[in-house]
């Protein structure tokens, strides 16, 4: 399972949080800072509750501000 989580960070601390997450090898797949509404965009594989810790740990950095978790869902459109 996939799930894109997009992290919002304190002023000038993008780069600090970079280097964490990538610390985080077991789930985190690929870490982008990006803009819009997020600083930075995590992509995390793994089991649901894999996934779900990994999330909880990022709220445990000091400098994340807030977390948005998208996960994969799998649709049959019929086509």
């Amino acid at each position: 399972m996939y799930a894109l989580c997009l992290i919002t960070v304190k002023p000038g601390k993008v780069d600090a949080v970079v280097e964490i997450l990538k610390k985080k090898r077991k789930v985190v797949k690929q870490v982008m800072v990006v803009t819009g509404r997020a600083d930075i965009s995590v992509i995390l594989q793994g089991k649901m509750d894999q996934i779900n810790q990994m999330v909880i740990d990022f709220k445990k950095i000091k400098d994340i501000v807030t977390t948005e978790t998208l996960i994969e869902v799998e649709v049959d459109l019929g086509w």
